[in-house]
């Protein structure tokens, strides 16, 4: 059994994805760009600091960039933050965890602000060890910074004592530059093969799923 799951939370615990993409896309529209709504949905899980560069230039990124990103955040929290729905049994889960003594972390690209939100909506407040925001990574998914981060938290848990539950193949990439394995959750929307080929060592639907299986999978054994 691992000594610790870090969990993602956007797409893992909250149904948010596709409202992340629809602000995204009102912020840049507002900034002169228009981009197809599945294109900026295949990049959630990313920071801004990552995924702003897919869809600008050099240029344009020392331009807009930084106000970009901010007017985004602003625009998530005024129409479609009060939207977000937590996933159903996300709390039996992590209780799940907790009696069996299992610590909990959660590791997002979310602003501090915003995670508490999260936390509030999936029924989870209470129910962590320790958790990281953007704030604490100096580079978002898929480096490996907010993984690390977590586990500096954890303070006495290896890499390989660890499992991430993550929703995007930039949640498996992050945690295995970090030499952590991960279990991937369908309910964020990617395919199954992408997160298979970053690196997920078991996939289930979303997190009833994963309680519901709890015993074979990864989170009730260490091989």
């Amino acid at each position: 059994m691992p000594k610790a799951v870090i969990f993602d939370v956007d797409g893992t615990l909250v149904d948010s994805v596709d409202l992340h993409a629809r602000a995204w896309q009102d912020a840049f529209r507002d900034f002169g760009h228009d981009f197809p709504l599945a294109d900026l949905r295949g990049q959630i899980g990313k920071g801004g600091d990552q995924l702003l560069p897919v869809f600008l230039s050099e240029a344009e990124l020392e331009e807009k960039g930084k106000a970009l990103e901010r007017h985004r955040s602003a625009l998530f929290k005024a129409r479609y933050m009060d939207q977000v729905r937590g996933f159903p049994d996300v709390p039996a889960l992590f209780e799940r965890l907790r009696a069996d003594g299992v610590r909990i972390a959660l590791a997002s690209s979310a602003k501090a602000d915003e995670l508490g939100h999260y936390k509030r909506v999936a029924g989870v407040d209470g129910l962590t060890d320790v958790e990281t925001s953007s704030d604490d990574a100096e580079k978002s998914k898929p480096h490996p910074d907010i993984f690390e981060a977590a586990l500096d938290k954890l303070g006495d848990v290896e890499p390989a004592e660890a499992l991430v539950v993550g929703d995007s193949p930039y949640d498996a990439e992050a945690a295995g530059r970090a030499g952590i394995r991960t279990i991937g959750l369908l309910c964020g929307g990617f395919p199954e093969a992408d997160l298979r080929r970053a690196g997920c060592i078991a996939i289930y639907a979303d997190p009833a799923e994963l309680l519901a299986q709890y015993g074979q999978s990864p989170l009730a054994s260490s091989d």
